[in-house]
Parts: structure tokens; C-alpha cells; sequence
């Protein structure tokens, strides 16, 4: 009943408000949408829906035992429906609704009202209100769903519900408000183009949290936990990249050059990071793998993503090949620190989201987009202690805030499965369904 609470009271926020079924347009509509613009901005909304479900959902579901399949699959699918109730009822509001002290957006916008057809000058110029926060609700669902990897084959299904809601407005709204919404860190100059620190580093900082306070799998070293379906896993990959357009270059919020380079910036550092693990893990471990390239191509499409609309190709290619190393190490040392990560959020997320801000900071060029700023390497060291401070507040902000919240909803609602449970698959346990007959 946890998360049918939480929704219920939503919606009495949405009525004390008085505007949650009004859709009324701005006061004063002085901006036009470009059809363009419109049409990329919405193409680019699928395109980073298709990274939830299917894409993050095949990937993750591939990667765990059998038995677990159709559980992890579905943490992704309900993630993206109750959070984007939940976006549209308050979560958009929070996150880019008037400023309120740099920390948080206010109630303007509950329910959506005010958001309409007409542009907001803040928030895309040449894009109806709507498609922005449509893009936006993407970005709100996917961040949570990247956290199930930590906990997956261990955690209730109405706790990892209930997390997800809590967390995405305790969380996620915050820091997306203040680097995206015209909070303070934007005020102080912060840059993520499409979500390193707002979707990565929050995600895998929470993962950590997730996994040293549920504790390890049952059997976590001793029994075997290999992936299940590898093809699932890289269809699952191919449909994340294909995505990643969206989610990078459809952050320029227009058909323009910001967004070709964003494109460019993107494919080269997915291609560079696959590449880089699997020569890594090829000279470590004397083969290459599958899993292992395909863990580098995340990795390299995490690293670049807050940097992808800053960077050229070059500053890209080098981006990709320190996310394919540092990354691919990250998950080596995992071992002997012992927490049970088991689908490597920490180390692909966590890992990648910080370099990439860090990197923002050392190879961001003006001469690509003149809305940016200039990096360490292009004589500003200022903005890279800006974005040296960004990675500081938002992991620590994300550590501390997952770990209250997953303390409290242990006492209220538990949030492991009984070893008996464990033992026989979530699928069977949580869902009463086998993904294999």
C-alpha cells in the first residue's frame, strides 16, 4: 500500500492547489515553436524512452540468474509508469518550477498547470512547455530504474517501489533543480549537458548505498551468478546506444549544431570505451568478452553524456578511452571491497558520471558551443574547481539521502525477500510467473 499512499497524496496536493486539471497556457506567449525543433525534441522523448523500456529492461534482465528475469525486467517497466505520474502530478514542478532559494521549485506547476503549448524562455525557446517537460520525464524515470542493478535479485517489489518514488522526489528533483532548473550550482556556473551528475552520479552513489545496506546475495561468492542471457543483454546494449542520440544530442533541444555535435561527440565515445575495456580486459584477463565490451560502450556513453554538447570529437574519443579503463578497474576492485553491486551501477554509472563532469571541467571549448564555457585545458581552471565541487555535493547530497530513505522504509514496509524467497526467484516469489517454461 506503500506507494498508493504516496500517489494519493499527490493528489491531494494536486487539489489543494487548485490547477492539477488545468492546463492553462503562458501569460504572456511572446515565443513560437519551431516545427523542427519540436519534431527532434519529441523524437528524442522516444528515443530515451526506448532506453527504459526495452532497453535497460533486456539489459538488466539479461544479466541476472533465470529465476530473476521477469523481476528485473520489471523494475524498469513500472519505474517508467509511476514516475511519470508522479512528473506530471509534482515532480516537473519541483524540479523546474519557480526557484525557491536555488534549492527547489515551487508548486506553480503541480498537475502541470501552466505548462502548455507555448514556449518558456528558460526552458527551450523554440519548443511548445509541454515537449520540454516530456523530454525531462524521460531523463526522471530512466535515473531511478538505473539503480535496480544494485539491488537486483534480493529486494521486495513494493520496496523497491516505494524507494523509487521517495528517492526521485527527495533525490532526484533537487539536484536536477539545481543544475537544470536554475538552482545554485547552476548560478555558480556548473555544466551537465545531459545528466552526468543529475542521472549518473546520483544513480550510482544511491546503487552503493542500495547494495552495502541490503547486504550481499545469498551465496555471493560461493554460488554461480554468470548472466543468464548474454544476447538479451546486448540487444539490450544495442537499444541503449541507439537511445543515447536522444538523451545527449536531443539535450540541445533543437535540430542545430549543438546537437549534431552532441551526436558526434556521443557515438565516438560509445565506440572508443568498447573498444578500450575490451583491450584492457583482453591484456588482464588474457580474452575478451562480450559482457566486457558491451560494459565498456555504457561506460563510455555515461562518461560523455555531461560533456557530449561541450566537447569535440577529439575531447570525445578521450573521454570514451578513460571511461573504458577507469570503469572497467572500478569493477575489478569491487571484489576485494566486497559489496554486491550485482549488475555494476556503481562502477559504470558512479564511476563514469564523476569522470565525466571532471572531464566537462578539463575539455570543455567554447569554440564548440559558445553556451558553455572553456575547460582546464582551454586556460580556465576556475570552472573546473566548479565542476570538482559539483561531484563533491551531489555525492555526498545522493549517499546521505538514499541512506535515510532505505533506513526508514526497512522499518516501515522491510526491504529484502525472505531467504526462502531468495532461494526460489523473485519471479516465483514476488510475481507468481516464470520467464521460462
Amino acid at each position: 500500500m506503500g506507494p498508493a499512499l504516496v500517489i494519493g497524496a499527490v493528489l491531494l496536493i494536486v487539489s489543494a492547489a487548485g490547477g492539477g486539471i488545468c492546463f492553462a497556457q503562458g501569460a504572456e506567449p511572446s515565443l513560437k515553436a519551431d516545427t523542427g525543433d519540436t519534431a527532434w525534441v519529441l523524437a528524442s522523448s522516444a528515443l530515451v524512452l526506448a532506453m527504459t523500456v526495452p532497453g535497460l529492461a533486456l539489459f538488466y534482465g539479461g544479466l541476472v540468474r533465470k529465476k530473476n528475469a521477469l523481476a528485473t525486467i520489471l523494475h524498469s517497466l513500472s519505474i517508467l509508469s509511476v514516475i511519470s505520474l508522479l512528473w506530471i502530478l509534482l515532480g516537473y514542478s519541483l524540479t523546474f518550477g519557480p526557484d525557491k532559494g536555488g534549492m527547489i521549485g515551487g508548486l506553480d506547476w503541480v498537475g502541470l498547470a501552466g505548462v502548455g503549448m507555448d514556449p518558456h524562455p528558460a526552458y527551450g525557446p523554440t519548443i511548445p512547455h509541454q515537449a520540454f517537460m516530456v523530454f525531462q520525464l524521460m531523463f526522471a524515470a530512466i535515473t531511478p530504474a538505473l539503480i535496480t542493478g544494485a539491488y537486483a535479485e534480493r529486494i521486495k517489489f513494493s520496496a523497491m517501489l516505494f524507494f523509487s518514488i521517495l528517492w526521485s522526489l527527495v533525490v532526484y528533483a533537487p539536484v536536477a533543480h539545481w543544475i537544470w532548473g536554475g538552482g545554485w550550482l547552476a548560478k555558480m556556473g556548473a555544466l551537465d549537458f545531459a545528466g552526468g551528475a543529475v542521472v549518473h552520479i546520483t544513480s550510482g552513489v544511491s546503487a552503493l548505498v542500495c547494495a552495502l545496506v541490503l547486504g550481499q546475495r545469498r551465496g555471493y561468492g560461493t554460488d554461480y551468478m554468470a548472466p543468464h542471457n548474454l544476447p538479451l543483454t546486448l540487444l539490450g546494449t544495442g537499444l541503449l546506444w541507439f537511445g543515447w542520440f536522444g538523451f545527449n544530442a536531443g539535450s540541445a533541444l533543437g535540430a542545430n549544431g549543438v546537437a549534431v555535435g552532441a551526436f558526434v561527440a556521443t557515438h565516438t565515445a560509445a565506440a572508443c570505451g568498447g573498444l578500450v575495456w575490451m583491450l584492457v580486459e583482453w591484456m588482464h584477463r588474457g580474452k575478451p568478452t562480450v559482457l566486457g565490451m558491451a560494459s565498456g560502450v555504457i561506460a563510455g556513453l555515461a562518461t560523455v553524456t555531461p560533456g557530449a554538447g561541450y566537447v569535440g570529437p577529439l575531447s570525445a574519443l578521450m573521454i570514451g578511452a578513460i571511461a573504458g579503463f577507469l570503469c572497467y578497474f572500478a569493477i575489478v576492485w569491487k571484489g576485494k571491497f566486497g559489496y554486491d553491486d550485482a549488475l555494476d551501477v556503481v562502477g559504470i554509472h558512479g564511476v563514469g558520471g564523476i569522470a565525466g563532469i571532471l572531464a566537462t571541467g578539463l575539455f570543455a571549448s567554447k569554440a564548440v558551443n559558445a553556451g558553455g564555457a572553456d575547460g582546464l585545458l582551454f586556460g580556465n581552471p576556475g570552472f573546473f574547481g566548479v565542476q570538482a565541487l559539483t561531484v563533491v555535493v551531489v555525492a555526498g547530497f545522493s549517499l546521505v539521502m538514499t541512506y535515510v530513505l532505505l533506513k526508514v522504509l526497512d522499518v516501515l514496509t522491510g526491504l529484502r525477500v525472505t531467504p526462502d524467497e531468495e532461494s526460489s526467484g523473485l519471479d516465483l516469489a514476488q510475481h507468481n510467473e516464470r520467464a521460462y517454461s
